[in-house]
This record gives structure tokens, sequence and C-alpha cells, in this order.
């Protein structure tokens, strides 16, 4: 006999002897407030003109969708499959020593990101955690689009 053990984040409900599966869409975990204070992560995105967003994000939170979330004006073409650099961001402060290191396909991609810094990252490759709390993250001027010039992005 055989069991399907579902992820935390997916909302189950026994039917007869059949279960419906609701699993969150790509994104969709950003789109929900936070239950408590504990898991309350607060972000600061600056754009690429300077302006300042500060937002209350997560724990558990991808950076990438919480920007789309917010109007942030941070790609992602990819759609945070790890294959382009349109989500580059500046780590401000000691944040960037609190992230795990960078994995090499993302160090890769970064090579490929114009104005390529020291604290360098892919916003889709950070996903928020409680320490994270205060975290600044800064737009480049300009990033490389494999996908279309002059794309703005939409929420999914």
């Amino acid at each position: 006999m055989a069991y399907l053990v579902a992820p935390d984040d997916w909302d189950c409900k026994m039917i007869g002897v059949v279960y419906s599966i609701h699993a969150l869409a790509h994104g969709e975990y950003e789109w929900k407030d936070p239950e408590s204070e504990e898991e309350v992560v607060r972000i600061t995105y600056i754009d690429k003109d300077g302006k300042r967003t500060e937002v209350k994000g997560k724990v558990g939170d991808n950076v990438l969708y919480l920007a789309h979330r917010y109007g942030v004006e941070m790609e992602g073409a990819c759609e945070a499959s790890l294959a382009c650099t349109t989500c580059h961001v500046y780590v401000h402060g000691e944040h960037i020593d609190k992230l795990p290191e960078a994995e090499e396909k993302e160090e890769d991609l970064l090579d490929l990101a114009p104005f390529l810094r020291e604290n360098s990252r892919l916003g889709c490759q950070i996903i928020l955690k409680k320490e994270y709390d205060g975290m600044v993250l800064e737009l480049p001027k300009a990033t490389r689009n494999f996908y279309v010039d002059g794309h703005k992005p939409a929420a999914h």
C-alpha cells in the first residue's frame, strides 16, 4: 500500500477515499500575508532610480516574487528557474554574510550580469529567514535581459 504525503504548504482535504490537493502556484506563497509578527521579515528594495520601497515579507518568501507583489521592477524573466540574471540585486550591509553561499550555477550566471559587485546575488535565490529582517536590496541600473529588452515584470 502506498501513501501520499503532501508538503505542509499544500491544502489537502479527504473526500471519501479521494484526496483533493491544492498546491500553491509558482510565486503564490508570497501573496499571503504573515500570520504572526514572529514570521515578519522587513525588506527594503531600492530601485534603479533610488526609490525605496519598504515591504513586510515573511519567512519563506522568495525575494523575486515578493518584489512582484509590491510592484518593484525586478524582472525575473526565467521565473526563478536559475536561467537568467534579471533578478540581480546588491545585498547591503551585514546581510550579505548571513546568506548561504551562492551555488556554482548562481555564480556562473552572476558572471554574465552587468554591473557585478562583491555583494551581488540573484533575488530568486534569496529565501527569507527571520535573521534577514531589515535587509536592504538594491537593483542595478540595468540588467541583461535575454528575453526581450524593455520587458516590465507583471505579477503572475
